[in-house]
């Protein structure tokens, strides 16, 4: 559809939650990976709909199809716009109908399948972007962009250098951002020097990157995308993309600042602690580009002769006599006397314990919420809801664990992971 002069956009926001997160698992086994925690008292979906927000777009419609009970939940209890306000943030989980009796296929079918719910808000343009991706950008700049420009296709691309192009789809660009060619995942000894950024597209970029990745962020003119998902095609990166480049104009839109793809427990893990540094690669302290989530009502942390270091502290936590350096402490955190946390990501709990609850505790003879005395923890994700015992010790010894499922713990490329609900025996040592 073509815009008139002065027309604004009528833009949907769609937000891919991604498949089954098996890269994040265990704190995938519960939830989708959109509603992981993050930051302490964030879900990695806020990411993407803050975007949204703080650019103006507040129709947004979030796809997905695993464990979405605890994203409904978070999704509901977090954006309610007023009655003035035609916004919304609606989840769209695989539904069977007449049409359609099976799950999403891919990022492409999960948009295909949803247009009859698209089509009611008569858009002009829709913006596809990631669930599980850690960047602040301008929407309402790419989205001028992409008008300016005349294309029908736009994609958000990160300058990378020779090694990382090797992990991303990698876009040939024309001195106009017009993308030529697409080619997924270059091979290490591949020579692709003649896909490398023109000089008149560069402006400002270091001159170690030479190559244009694309995010996975694109802006789709509403008739291009219908025209382009008429067909039984399941994947945008793989199969509509490179059609597209064939026979539509599709530009690419350079994106010069911290994007970080989170979808591993590696990444996820250093990208929150890197939340713990004086200034951040992702800055939450922004007040013109805040990250909402949930408001919750809770009480201010309380802090009993703690020594921290380069830690957050989410709200409602009592951290007793303990230390702390370079971790981040999520909502309703209690951490006993006598700790030594370093490098810890503490996810928090949903819920203070009761009397009641901790005599009940006492009687199964399992710890209260939270983490015990004396305990000693490094290089961990504690998920939510675990109860740790006095006296453990976990990942402070140098022992290494085989990647995968150890019993109370899953180990992945060095870090512990205790998973949500987990009992810690008093004394356990990992």
């Amino acid at each position: 559809m073509a815009l008139k002069n002065k027309e604004e956009p009528r833009v949907l926001a769609i937000i891919l939650g991604g498949g089954k997160g098996t890269r994040l698992y265990p704190l995938t086994k519960e939830r989708s990976k959109p509603a992981v925690p993050f930051g302490g008292k964030y879900r990695i979906v806020d990411i993407p709909i803050s975007n949204c927000i703080n650019s103006g777009y507040k129709k947004i419609y979030l796809l997905t199809q695993f464990n979405s009970a605890s994203l409904h939940l978070h999704i509901n209890n977090s954006y309610n716009f007023d009655r003035f306000s035609d916004g919304f943030v609606e989840i769209l989980a695989a539904e069977q109908t007449l049409e359609h009796s099976g799950w999403y296929e891919g990022t492409a079918d999960a948009v295909r399948k949803n247009f009859g719910h698209f089509r009611v808000q008569r858009p002009t343009h829709y913006i596809i972007l990631s669930g599980d991706q850690l960047y602040k950008m301008n929407l309402k700049d790419f989205m001028n962009k992409h008008i300016e420009s005349g294309a029908e296709i736009t994609i958000a691309a990160k300058a990378v250098n020779r090694r990382d192009a090797s992990g991303f789809g990698i876009m040939q660009v024309d001195d106009a951002n017009r993308i030529t060619a697409f080619m997924e995942k270059p091979a290490a000894d591949m020579n692709i020097d003649a896909w490398k950024i023109p000089e008149k597209s560069r402006g400002d970029l270091p001159a170690s990157l030479e190559y244009l990745a694309s995010m996975g962020i694109y802006i789709f003119n509403a008739s291009t995308m219908e025209e382009l998902l008429n067909n039984d095609k399941t994947d945008f990166g793989k199969e509509i993309i490179p059609m597209a480049i064939k026979s539509k104009q599709v530009n690419s839109y350079i994106f010069n600042d911290y994007w970080e793809d989170i979808g591993t427990i590696r990444s996820f893990y250093e990208a929150t602690l890197d939340l713990t540094n004086p200034v951040p690669n992702f800055n939450l302290y922004e007040e013109d580009k805040p990250i909402y989530t949930q408001m919750r009502n809770l009480p201010p942390s309380k802090i009993n002769n703690a020594n921290m270091t380069a830690t957050l502290a989410s709200e409602g936590c009592v951290i007793e006599y303990s230390r702390l350096q370079k971790s981040v402490i999520g909502i309703r955190s209690i951490i006993n006397e006598g700790c030594d946390l370093n490098g810890v990501v503490m996810m928090g709990a949903d819920f203070y314990e009761s009397e009641d609850d901790k005599a009940e505790n006492k009687k199964k003879k399992i710890p209260d919420l939270g983490i015990g005395k004396n305990c000693k923890i490094n290089k961990a994700i504690i998920d939510k809801n675990a109860h740790i015992g006095n006296n453990c010790c976990i990942n402070i010894n140098g022992k290494t664990y085989e990647d995968g499922d150890h019993g109370l713990f899953y180990s992945s490329d060095g870090i512990i992971v205790i998973r949500k609900g987990a009992v810690i025996p008093d004394g356990t040592v990992i």
